[in-house]
């Protein structure tokens, strides 16, 4: 890695003072109870017209290790979808969509027969769009249009087969 590439000590410590700044309270005012409630439906829902299991994280702050090791927003995003599972669905085509209120950026990541789908450049637009709805404090609005649009793209690409077993739970996961 080139001295350019690795962050100054300056810039690792105003990163790991914003996350720490970006509080569970700022978090919970920016996803209350009932945003957190539409996005589960909105899951519930949107998965019953395809194969595919959605998650969706939303990180108030990363935890000081991960900011002390220069731990990335993918790289969270990737342990995330890891730690909760979203890799082992039977048909290998989880989604995770990571939310980390205090870098304003949203991730997708998915597993691999949705890699192999759906091109990385749609799932950046998706995120752009909701971090663009999210600057504009639409966190509800943003976040239920993203879903509706991923639920559409798996509904395509992994059409519904008839019932089957929901494989992980459908509620966001604050953190």
């Amino acid at each position: 890695m080139s001295q350019s590439a690795t962050p100054s000590m300056g810039a690792r410590i105003a990163r790991i003072w914003r996350h720490w700044r970006s509080t569970a309270a700022k978090g919970r005012r920016a996803f209350p109870p009932e945003t957190l409630d539409a996005i589960g439906k909105a899951i519930t829902v949107g998965e019953q017209t395809h194969r595919s299991e959605l998650r969706l994280i939303v990180e108030h702050g990363m935890p000081f290790d991960a900011l002390w090791a220069g731990m990335g927003m993918r790289e969270r995003a990737i342990a995330l979808f890891a730690e909760y599972g979203i890799w082992d669905t039977e048909d290998n085509c989880g989604v995770l969509i990571y939310v980390n209120l205090a870098e304003r950026k949203v991730e997708i990541v998915t597993d691999r027969n949705v890699g192999r789908k759906i091109d990385n450049i749609v799932w950046n637009r998706l995120c752009a769009a909701m971090t663009q709805g999210f600057a504009r404090g639409q966190f509800h609005g943003a976040t239920l249009a993203a879903l509706e649009q991923v639920n559409t793209l798996l509904g395509q690409h992994f059409p519904a087969q008839g019932a089957r077993a929901n494989e992980l739970p459908d509620g966001p996961i604050m953190l």
